[in-house]
C-alpha cells in the first residue's frame, strides 16, 4: 500500500535500473566527466525513492496503531510518536515537492559580503559564515572554501563557498539578500547598541548543459599573493586569481586552491554562476514588467533582522515568519525559515 499513490516509485526504480545499466557498459569511464554525471544522477533518484519509501512505511506504521487503538490497545503514547514521525517525512515530502524550479536540484555558491560599518559589519558576516557552515553540517551538505579573506581587526570582509548536495541550490535560495543584526556591540567600551548588515548571495553551479560562454576578450584576469585562511602555500606565491568580466563588471576571486590554475578554473565556475543568475534575474524582471508585478527581492533587500537586544527574536520580513530562540538559528537551524519562504513563492 502507498501514501495515496500520489508517488511513482516503480517509474523512479526503472529509472535507477536503466542508468545502473550504462555504468556496466565497457566504456563507461572513457568520459569521466560524464560518468561522474551519471552516477550523480543514480545517488539522487536514490535518495528520492528512499524519501517516499519511507513516507509509505510510516504511513503503514500510523495506520497500523490505529487499528491497534480501535482493537482498545493500550499503544496511545507509541502512536502519537508515530503520528510525529509521519508528519516529519510529511514536511519533507512537502519541502521536496516544492524545489520544482529548473535549477533547485543543483549545487550552489555561497558569498557573503559585509555592509557599511567596518569591524561591527565584517564581525556579523563571520557569524552569518558561521551560521551556514552549521546548517549545511546538519542538512548532509558538503562545502568547499572558495575564497576568504580576515577582517581589518575581526571577522571576515568577504567569503564564498562552494556547497555541494541534492537540491542545495533549492534551499539556499531563500537566503538572498540582506541580514541585519542588531546588538550590543561587544567592540563598544560604552556598550552602546548597533545596527550591522551583511549581503548573501547565492548561485546556482552550471554544468556543461547550460550555455554559458566566457570569451577572453571579455575578461580581466589578474593574480595576486594570497592572504588569510588556505593553508602553508599563502603569501608565498601569487597564486591567488581575481577575474573581472568587461561586459558586467562582475568580479570574482579564489585563493584557497593550492595552483593559480585550480584557482582560476574555480574563479571562472564561479563567474559563469553569475552571469547565469544574471540572466535569469533579466528574464524574470522582463517577465514580471509584462505582468505588471513588482519585484519582492533584490540584491539590496532587507530580508531578515536578527536582534539580540533589546530583547530576542529572528524575523523574516518576506514571510513574517518569527522565532525567539536565537541561539537555535546562530546554530544553524533555519529549515523553518526556508520552508516558510518557499510555501509563500507557492502561494503566489
Amino acid at each position: 500500500m502507498t501514501y495515496g499513490g500520489i508517488f511513482d516509485q516503480p517509474a523512479i526504480q526503472s529509472s535507477i535500473i536503466e542508468l545502473q545499466s550504462k555504468t556496466t557498459e565497457p566504456d563507461f569511464w572513457e568520459d569521466g566527466e560524464k560518468a561522474q554525471k551519471i552516477l550523480k544522477k543514480i545517488s539522487s533518484l536514490e535518495n528520492e525513492l528512499k524519501l517516499w519509501n519511507e513516507l509509505d512505511e510510516q504511513f503503514q506504521e500510523v495506520e497500523s496503531y490505529l487499528e491497534l487503538l480501535n482493537e482498545g490497545e493500550d499503544v496511545a503514547n507509541d502512536a502519537q510518536d508515530s503520528l510525529n514521525s509521519f508528519e516529519s517525512v510529511i514536511e519533507r515530502v512537502q519541502i521536496r515537492k516544492l524545489l520544482s524550479g529548473n535549477d533547485d536540484h543543483r549545487h550552489a555558491i555561497l558569498t557573503i559580503h559585509p555592509g557599511a560599518g567596518g569591524t561591527e559589519s565584517q564581525d556579523w558576516a563571520s557569524m552569518l559564515f558561521r551560521l551556514y557552515t552549521r546548517y549545511c553540517e546538519r542538512s548532509g551538505f558538503k562545502t568547499k572554501l572558495l575564497d576568504y579573506q580576515d577582517g581589518d581587526e575581526a571577522g571576515i570582509k568577504d567569503v564564498s563557498i562552494e556547497i555541494s548536495g541534492d537540491f542545495a541550490y533549492g534551499h539556499l535560495k531563500a537566503e538572498r539578500g540582506v541580514h541585519r543584526l542588531v546588538r550590543i556591540s561587544p567592540f563598544d567600551s560604552n556598550s552602546k547598541r548597533h545596527t550591522s548588515f551583511a549581503s548573501v548571495f547565492i548561485f546556482p553551479v552550471i554544468d556543461d548543459d547550460v550555455d554559458i560562454t566566457i570569451e577572453d576578450k571579455d575578461i580581466r584576469i589578474d593574480t595576486y599573493r594570497a592572504s588569510g585562511a588556505g593553508g602553508q602555500h599563502v603569501n608565498k606565491t601569487d597564486s591567488a586569481v581575481r577575474i573581472t568580466h568587461s561586459e558586467t563588471g562582475i568580479v570574482v576571486q579564489c585563493q584557497n586552491e593550492r595552483s593559480q590554475l585550480k584557482n582560476k578554473n574555480m574563479a571562472l565556475k564561479m563567474l559563469k554562476a553569475r552571469l547565469y543568475q544574471q540572466k535569469m534575474e533579466e528574464i524574470q524582471a522582463s517577465q514580471e514588467a509584462l505582468a505588471g508585478q513588482k519585484k519582492d527581492i533584490g540584491w539590496g533587500s532587507q530580508i531578515r533582522s536578527y536582534v539580540f537586544h533589546p530583547y530576542n527574536m529572528v524575523k523574516d520580513h518576506r514571510t513574517k515568519f518569527e522565532t525567539s530562540n536565537i541561539q537555535s538559528v546562530m546554530d544553524g537551524n533555519i529549515d523553518e525559515f526556508i520552508n516558510a519562504y518557499l510555501l509563500t513563492k507557492l502561494e503566489k
